[in-house]
This record gives C-alpha cells, sequence and structure tokens, in this order.
C-alpha cells in the first residue's frame, strides 16, 4: 500500500462516514452504528499501516505535479512513516472506542448521529494533521479541530453551561490560532512554497543544499535571518499553546468538560490538544534551531505542567481532575520537544502522545461508565463506584498507574523517555533544559498524589446497591473496547521495539528516581488521607474547594483583563460610529432635505430672483457641511 493510499484512506474514511452519518440522522441508532462500522474499517486500516509503514517518511501529492499560485508552490502532499503510523493507528483506536462507547453511553440522546458524525470528521481532521505533509493542508485539518471542537464541547447545547464552555474554547483557541496562522504564512512565504519538506530545508538553514535535492525551493537558497525564524515559529508555537490549553490558554479544557464524556475522551486522547505536538514534530528541525521558540515553548511546559498538577489535587469532580492531567501531560509531551537535542529528535513526545492517548481514553470512557452508575462524576458520588464492575476497578487501577508514570506501563516508559531527553537538553548548551528537567521531577510526585487520591475515591470500599449497577452495565462492545485499552496499558509500551520511534535507550537511574518520587507522591496522598474521607486529601476547606474548581480564578481574569476592556473598546468604537460619523452623514442628509424644501418653496411661491437666492443659501449650507466631513 502507497503512502498516499494509505493516508487518502485514512483522511477518507471518517470523513465519507460523518457526511453519511449525517444524511441518516432522521435513524440515530443506525447513523451511529455506521460511524461506528468505519471507525473499525479505519483501524485495520490504520494496522495494516503499522506493518507495511516504511523506513522513513514518504509522501506524495494528491494532485500529482507541483502547482504555482501565487508565486507559490502548491505540494499539498500527504505522507506517512514509522511515527506517523504509529500516531495514526493510536489516533483511529481511540476514536472507534469512543464511537462504540458512545452508542451505549448517548443511546437515549435525540442528536445522537450528530454527534456521531461530528466525531468522524474530527478524526479524520486529526488523521488530516497527521498525514498532511503540505502545511496548507495542516491548516486545514486544524481548523476543522476547532470547529468540531466547539459542536462536541457544546452537544449539550440546552444547558447554558455547555454553550459557554463551548464559546469559550472556541474564543480562546482562535485568539491564538491568530499566532498559528501568521506563523505558517511567514513560513510558506519564506520558502516560496507550501511542501513541509521545502519549508523545513529553508527555515532550518539547510536550504543552501537544496539544488542536490528533490525538495529544491525555487529562488530560496540562502539562510535565513535567525530573528525572523525565531519570531515566525514563537508564532506557530502560540497557536499550539492555545488548542493544547497551555499557559496562559489554559483554562478553556476544564471547561471543556461540560460535553459528553465521550467527546472528552476523543478531545483529550488523541485529537486536538494532541495535535500541536504533531505538528511541532513535524516542524522539529526548524524548531531546533529557533531559540527564542524553544524557551517559549519549555518556560509554558514547565509552568503548565506544574500547575496544572497542583490544581488537578484539588478538584472535587474527578472528570475535571483527568483534564487538568491533561493539561499537565500535554506539556509533558511538548516539553520532550522544546528541550530534545538535534540528534535525537521528536520521538520521545510522539511515544509519550501515543501512551497518553490510550491511557488517557481509557480513565475517561471507565468514568464515564463509572458516572452512569453514580449518576455524577463528583468525588463525593463516585465513591466506592469501582465496586460497580471487576472491569472498571481494573481499567481505573491500571490508567492511574500509567497515568502516575509506574515503571513497565505504558505510561511510565514514555514518561522516562521525556526524562532522559530533558536531561539530555538540560546538560547540552543553551535551551531551558535546565527548567524543564526540574518542573518534570515535581510533576511526577504531584501526578501520583493526585492519581492515589482519585483511586482512593474510586476504590473505596463504600458498596454500591448491586441492582444499580447491574441495570447500568454496559454492552458488549463497551466492555470489549474497555479491555483491549486496559490490555495495551498494561503492554503498549512494548511498541518500542517494532522500531516505529526512534527513542535513546532508557535510563534506570533515572528510573528508579522517578520510582522513589512517585512513592513519595503516592504515599503523601495516602498520609494527607489519614482516616477520613479520600475526597478531602489535599483539600480540607470549602473555600479552598471552590478556588481549586475555578482553577484559581483564571476565568474571573479573563474577564476582567481582556473581555471586559476589549467590550468597553467595542461600546467606544460603536458610539464613536453611531454619534460621530454617522453625525456628520446625518447632517449631510439634513441639509440637503432643507435646501431642496426651500428651493422647492421658493419655486412655487417667490420671485425668480427670490428662488435663486434661496438655492445659493442651500448650496452654501451643503458645501459647508461637506467641507466640516472632509476635515
Amino acid at each position: 500500500m502507497s503512502p498516499l493510499t494509505l493516508a487518502s484512506t485514512l483522511v477518507g474514511l471518517p470523513a465519507l462516514a460523518s457526511v453519511v452519518t449525517l444524511a441518516l440522522r432522521r435513524t440515530p441508532r443506525t447513523a451511529a452504528a455506521i460511524a461506528s462500522l468505519v471507525a473499525v474499517v479505519s483501524l485495520v486500516v490504520a494496522l495494516v499501516g503499522l506493518v507495511v509503514a516504511p523506513t522513513s517518511d514518504e509522501a506524495s501529492s494528491i494532485l500529482g505535479d507541483l502547482y504555482a499560485v501565487g508565486g507559490l508552490d502548491l505540494s499539498l502532499q500527504l505522507g506517512t512513516g514509522p511515527a506517523t503510523a504509529a500516531v495514526a493507528a493510536v489516533v483511529a483506536l481511540v476514536a472507534c472506542a469512543v464511537l462504540v462507547f458512545t452508542q451505549w453511553y448517548l443511546a437515549d440522546d435525540d442528536r445522537l448521529a450528530e454527534f456521531a458524525a461530528t466525531v468522524s470528521l474530527f478524526t479524520a481532521a486529526m488523521m488530516l494533521v497527521v498525514h498532511a505533509r503540505d502545511l496548507v493542508l495542516t491548516l486545514i485539518g486544524w481548523e476543522v479541530m476547532g470547529w468540531c471542537s466547539y459542536l462536541l464541547i457544546g452537544h449539550w447545547s440546552r444547558k447554558e453551561s455547555a454553550r459557554r464552555a463551548a464559546y469559550k474554547a472556541f474564543l480562546v483557541t482562535r485568539v491564538a490560532d491568530i499566532g498559528f496562522v501568521l506563523g505558517i504564512v511567514g513560513l510558506v512565504a519564506g520558502a516560496g512554497s507550501t511542501g513541509l519538506d521545502a519549508v523545513v530545508a529553508f527555515w532550518s538553514g539547510t536550504a543552501a543544499d537544496c539544488a542536490d535535492s528533490a525538495t529544491q525551493v525555487v529562488g530560496a537558497c540562502a539562510a535565513p535571518e535567525p530573528w525572523l525564524r525565531s519570531l515566525l515559529v514563537s508564532l506557530v508555537v502560540i497557536g499550539v499553546l492555545g488548542k493544547s490549553a497551555q499557559i496562559p490558554f489554559q483554562d478553556w479544557l476544564p471547561d471543556a468538560m461540560e460535553g459528553p464524556t465521550p467527546a472528552s475522551a476523543l478531545i483529550h486522547a488523541a485529537t486536538m490538544v494532541a495535535a500541536g505536538t504533531v505538528v511541532l514534530a513535524q516542524l522539529f528541525d526548524v524548531l531546533v534551531v529557533a531559540d527564542g521558540a524553544r524557551w517559549l515553548l519549555g518556560v509554558a511546559t514547565a509552568i503548565t505542567m506544574v500547575g496544572a498538577a497542583v490544581l488537578a489535587l484539588g478538584q472535587s469532580d474527578l472528570k475535571r481532575l483527568l483534564a487538568w492531567s491533561t493539561v499537565s501531560q500535554v506539556a509533558i509531551m511538548l516539553s520532550a520537544l522544546a528541550t530534545a537535542p538535534a540528534d535525537v529528535g521528536p520521538d520521545p513526545g510522539l511515544f509519550h502522545l501515543w501512551s497518553h492517548a490510550i491511557f488517557k481514553s481509557l480513565l475517561f470512557l471507565t468514568i464515564g461508565w463509572l458516572s452512569v452508575v453514580a449518576g455524577s462524576t463528583l468525588a463525593s458520588r463516585l465513591r466506592g463506584s469501582g465496586n460497580a464492575h471487576q472491569l472498571a476497578r481494573v481499567g481505573w487501577l491500571f490508567g492511574l498507574l500509567a497515568l502516575a508514570g509506574a515503571p513497565f506501563v505504558v505510561g511510565g516508559l514514555s514518561k522516562e523517555h521525556v526524562i532522559v531527553t530533558a536531561y539530555e537538553g538540560a546538560v547540552g548548551a543553551g535551551g531551558p533544559g535546565v527548567i524543564v528537567l526540574a518542573a518534570l521531577l515535581v510533576t511526577v510526585v504531584l501526578t501520583a498524589a493526585y492519581a492515589m487520591r482519585a483511586h482512593l475515591v474510586v476504590d473505596a470500599p463504600d458498596p454500591l446497591p448491586e441492582a444499580s449497577a447491574a441495570a447500568r452495565m454496559p454492552s458488549a462492545p463497551v466492555l470489549v473496547a474497555l479491555a483491549v485499552l486496559t490490555v495495551l496499558t498494561v503492554v503498549g509500551g512494548l511498541v518500542m521495539i517494532t522500531g516505529l520511534f526512534e527513542l535513546e535507550r532508557a535510563s534506570v537511574v533515572w528510573m528508579l528516581l522517578t520510582t522513589l518520587l512517585i512513592v513519595i507522591g503516592g504515599g503523601l496522598a495516602w498520609l494527607a488521607r489519614g482516616s477520613g474521607d479520600p475526597r478531602d486529601a489535599f483539600v480540607r476547606t470549602a473555600r479552598q474547594r471552590e478556588l481549586a474548581d475555578r482553577g484559581l480564578g483564571v476565568d474571573t481574569a479573563y474577564r476582567a483583563l481582556v473581555a471586559r476592556p476589549v467590550l468597553g473598546l467595542a461600546r467606544v468604537v460603536a458610539f464613536l460610529d453611531r454619534e460621530v460619523v454617522d453625525g456628520y452623514v446625518r447632517g449631510a442628509a439634513a441639509s440637503a432635505g432643507i435646501a431642496g424644501w426651500l428651493t422647492a418653496r421658493g419655486h412655487r411661491r417667490e420671485a425668480a430672483s427670490g428662488g435663486v437666492a434661496l438655492v445659493a443659501v442651500g448650496l452654501l449650507v451643503a458645501a459647508g457641511t461637506a467641507v466640516l466631513t472632509w476635515r
């Protein structure tokens, strides 16, 4: 199977499914079943792609030869490679599990078909970003994902809180996307081509050799200005920070929990927030020589991973705890790109994306099941909900172990490689490696602490009514999907031996150190629990709980520092437009009306000389108004 055929199939199948599903919205269950079936087919194709993955990145244009548009070479290439095939496979896996879960979770929803269609389109957009070898295609996939996230978060649009969360996510990410679009446009304009290979060749400073390569950049074979490169890549990084919910854009993602749990699993695990990691990995050769952009990314991720982990400790809602953990974990995968030396490459970050997609989708789908059993995602209601079914308890346990980075499970293996990468960046010359490494070690302790707290809540000995648990048992396909995710959470790290990701050998010393930090974090959570309720392990008072749930008031700061000033400025502009600019227009119209009335009156009732005088007066008034307007 050629790279173009594989990539086109993985993008086209879910896109086609979204159209068919939406067309069948009058029979929602049938529509959702078709979307799930296509997702299964896409997963099979993606697994075939893993088997036949090329040993290096290969790309082909969907149009054949290059086209020149406005002085730019438009390549429109799709391609695949070892790491790309792995990421595509995990995206297909998560999308399949989410759609299967959706059929049970939203079985009575009157907009089930619309939800399934949006999930399919979202998957197609992410697949386009993963396989794009052209920045125009990357931008298309990026924008479609933003639109789909708005639809999924606001799916329950009859709720005011869901509408507000959707608006907030859309506006915050769109503001950051201004930087992303400007950065992409600048990179394309400088290289004279939209092709990813041509852009990387030019902006990485290797374009001087382009005459001897297949990715020749027409009229651009000189190294670019370093400051301009850093500026443009920094703009792209700003867009990535917005989509990935990194500081200062972090607050929209926990609010996105207002959407249905399957939407949360998709957005948090394998799409949207992870897309920025894919884009920066594709541009890694440019990022690694853009010092300003690396510092921006490194500092932002270091602050985010620690801050989000602290907030996760105090959440009274376990679904929001998982949301803040996603913010922290995405910061970890992005930090690998900020610190990786050029010879290490972006694969440690992509490996953590792979593992995070598996264990985070497991955690979100499990909490969705438990919320159906308990009737809420609040920790107070979920206490003891793990007794609903042994699979729920086991899946929750191993998902949290992977989240905490325990040795040998998928999350532990990928996090070890990120830490080793940060260490190599720290001992190298320049870069934010030292800051990121310190933040990673602190985050390991905090993550273990909130993971232990979440486990203590769900695994509490409080029994659930057997009839209640039995009445809410998922369907067999859902249980199979959860079982597969649980198994992959345990053994998914074996992907390392396939060679799909180019990874350095893990360090035993760092593994022992991080294991010790995990034990410390888990022990702190256990001791903080004492003999009381594990929900109150770190948050003792109502005031502390409110501060944690509100994200330390960042939303209030958004309103005070951004929303209100912008709305105030808009009111001033509207006043000036209405009362000043429009005043001249209304004055001119009134003057013309008066002049016409006087002229008509003079023509009917006065002598000719008097009429002429009145016309002259009217013309003078009109001329005066025009002069004032011109000034």
